[in-house]
């Protein structure tokens, strides 16, 4: 066997790992072997029961290769992370598994707190509607006072819905 050849089955594992930690929703911090892992047994097992269930279809082989990936990636999340696969858990951050700790340690370096990454929903709002209203006052819809108005009447429901 070559380095040629080497090189390109690692690097066909980090891809097929790399892509099942994409299928699943939120965040799969992991170390670079561990996606090189999941994605090197998801291949070698999804090869082997591909091959036995289509009689060598290539397309059903890589097909059951990346199932079985998403799989591992699946069975990681719930088991070592202690969190669901799918659902509003999944969006969370994770507190625990391989390498997790550094992640969020980085996080906080560079100022962001793991836990409150995703932007709250009400604040989602509120920067939209500003920006509708900043629209209609580029485009001429809103005059300097009807603008300064809807301003205000957005500022006043913020503060009395907390959004």
């Amino acid at each position: 066997m070559n380095a040629g050849l080497v090189i390109a089955i690692l690097f066909s594992g980090f891809i097929t790992g790399g892509l099942a930690r994409f299928a699943l929703p939120g965040p799969d911090p992991m170390p670079l072997w561990l996606t090189l892992a999941i994605g090197l047994t998801g291949s070698i097992v999804g090869a082997v029961a591909g091959d036995r269930l289509s009689n060598g279809n290539g397309y059903v082989i890589s097909f059951v290769s990346f199932g079985v990936a998403i799989a591992l990636v699946a069975a990681y999340r719930h088991y070592v992370q202690k969190r669901p696969i799918f659902g509003p858990g999944a969006m969370k951050f994770p507190e625990r598994g391989i390498g997790v700790e550094h992640y969020r340690e980085r996080l906080r370096q560079a100022g962001f707190d793991p836990d409150t990454l995703r932007p709250d929903a009400r604040t989602v709002e509120r920067t939209r509607l500003l920006a509708a209203l900043d629209q209609l006052h580029r485009s001429g819809l809103l005059d300097d006072d009807e603008y300064a108005q809807k301003r205000a009447q957005l500022d006043e429901q913020t503060a009395t819905r907390g959004l």
